[in-house]
């Protein structure tokens, strides 16, 4: 056995115990951070209207839209990256920091269009508002890219978690006092504020401007895939709102976004933490064929194992859950949550990709 063949030999179990360790702690962070949402929602559904998280929806898929058409593909391509990624951090950043601007901007000129084109008025000072959450996410420290390369995952679940909590305790706090969308809002404020000074607390690098053309040219020609991909799940995954907020109105889509996210919530789960450990695992097993493939296969069966009883279950319990935890305004969402749960099984499946 050659040298580099022993060096990837016995690197391959170390790989396996620590995507197995990240696993879990990516495991533990979106278990953590649903019962937090799960708690926000069956307390806020009680107090808003669906009217309401339709507009909140309308204010976010406008974000979307935006965010999705302009994705760099950077974060992507710096976990990807086998070599020394700190010297690309910077130009990274700065290009991080540009885009977040450029979307502040023309989420604040777009926001009349976007409520006309929903027939959402109030829609509009909502759009703006949230830009200021795109800026905050742009000056996050990129240093928090290490915690996904390197999977040190357990840093990740503190960086993460924090920015839940803030929104749990804003959210909750303004919606018992104002009774409105914009606790929404705030709570979303909080909770990107909260991330981007908790990230450079818990990462020591610190980043700086540096508009590096050879460096940034060389993280495009990575992202300008991920750029296509991303269009692409979009429009899988969030067309049916545009549809349904458009055609239906506010409300409708607030009853219709709800009922996805309780659907899909435990398939989501499963995405989530799927996607996040194997892309990082898959690179570095890049160079070894017949592993990936073994690899691959593994993490489609256990998805598999988990998502189709969980799928039943939520469709069989929709009704019942319905009435006894949201009210009985919410029950017109019951059999789109059921027709839904189907529909997350082959998200949960497609992500084993990573």
């Amino acid at each position: 056995m050659d040298l580099e063949n022993k060096e990837l030999t016995l690197s391959e179990p170390f790989l396996l115990q620590r995507a197995v360790h990240g696993g879990f702690w990516v495991f533990a962070l979106r278990i953590s951070q649903q019962l937090f949402r799960l708690g926000r929602l069956i307390i806020l559904a009680r107090i808003l209207a669906p009217y309401d998280f339709g507009l909140i929806g309308i204010a976010l898929l406008t974000v979307a839209i935006l965010e999705t058409f302009s994705q760099t593909g950077f974060q992507q391509a710096l976990i990807q990256k086998k070599n020394n990624i700190e010297i690309y951090l910077d130009a990274a950043w700065s290009v991080l920091i540009l885009r977040g601007f450029i979307l502040f901007t023309i989420l604040y000129f777009i926001a009349p269009y976007a409520a006309f084109f929903f027939n959402a008025p109030e829609a509009k000072p909502i759009i703006q508002v949230i830009g200021f959450a795109v800026l905050f996410q742009a000056f996050t420290n990129i240093g928090v890219i290490y915690f996904q390369k390197e999977l040190e995952f357990n840093k990740q679940f503190i960086y993460k978690l924090s920015g839940t909590l803030a929104d749990f305790v804003v959210v909750i706090s303004v919606a018992l006092i104002l009774r409105s969308v914009w606790a929404l809002v705030f709570g979303l404020l909080a909770g990107a504020m909260v991330r981007l000074i908790v990230s450079y607390l818990i990462h020591p690098y610190r980043p700086h401007l540096s508009f590096d053309l050879k460096k940034t040219k060389e993280l495009f020609g990575f992202g300008k895939w991920i750029l296509g991909s991303s269009i692409l799940i979009f429009l899988l995954n969030q067309g049916d709102d545009i549809f349904v907020g458009k055609l239906l109105g506010a409300t409708a889509l607030g009853f219709y976004q709800i009922a996805y996210r309780m659907s899909n919530m435990p398939a989501t789960e499963i995405t989530h933490v799927i996607s996040q450990v194997t892309f990082p695992a898959y690179s570095k097993l890049q160079d070894n064929i017949p592993r990936l493939r073994e690899a691959y296969l593994k993490v489609l069966q256990l998805t598999a194992f988990l998502s189709f009883p969980i799928a039943g279950l939520i469709f069989v319990l929709a009704p019942d859950f319905t009435k006894i935890f949201l009210g009985e305004k919410w029950m017109p969402m019951v059999p789109a949550m059921q027709v839904l749960c189907i529909f997350g099984v082959t998200r949960a499946l497609n992500a084993t990709t990573g």
